[in-house]
């Protein structure tokens, strides 16, 4: 179980930290792992009124998530689950989420993951297709789900008992 919390803009330092704890395995594989230029790129991407923290019913922060509004998309960005928390299907629960609100709002999501990361098949396997690919980056969006098709997830099962 989790729960989704507005984040403030004093999460900042500690999202920057989670940030840094999940991207650096893979920015160091392609040679890109920089302290600094990570903390530019979220001191300019932070959003925190579209920013959510990932909490466990301890009251413990497992990730943080921002999907907001951008070019009549919906952009999601900044999804971090802690490695610790990896691999529970957190992940896909939150996404779940996520897509059930863009489903709703009949928008469709967009994102970028880094070139050579885990995180493109995780997408692909959540209805996600690629649209392109840049130096550093390969971007994918998803369509909103139309009203009559089932929600369905990792490996084509229907979603609906599978997040109460």
């Amino acid at each position: 179980m989790f729960t989704l919390e507005p984040a403030t803009v004093e999460d900042f330092d500690r999202l920057l930290q989670l940030r840094l704890h999940c991207m650096r395995e893979s920015l160091e594989r392609i040679g890109r792992f920089d302290e600094w230029r990570a903390y530019d790129r979220f001191r300019n991407s932070y959003r925190p009124h579209y920013t959510r923290l990932i909490m466990r019913p301890q009251g413990e922060l497992a990730g943080c998530v921002a999907m907001g509004p951008a070019d009549g998309d919906l952009l999601l960005e900044h999804f971090y689950i802690a490695p610790e928390q990896q691999g529970k299907g957190l992940g896909s629960a939150v996404l779940q989420r996520l897509l059930g609100e863009a489903d709703a709002a009949g928008l469709p999501i967009r994102l970028s993951v880094l070139q050579q990361s885990d995180a493109g098949r995780f997408y692909a396997r959540h209805g996600f297709t690629q649209t392109g690919e840049d130096e550093w980056d390969v971007y994918y969006r998803r369509p909103p789900r139309t009203s009559g098709e089932p929600a369905r997830g990792v490996g084509g099962q229907l979603m609906e008992k599978q997040l109460r």
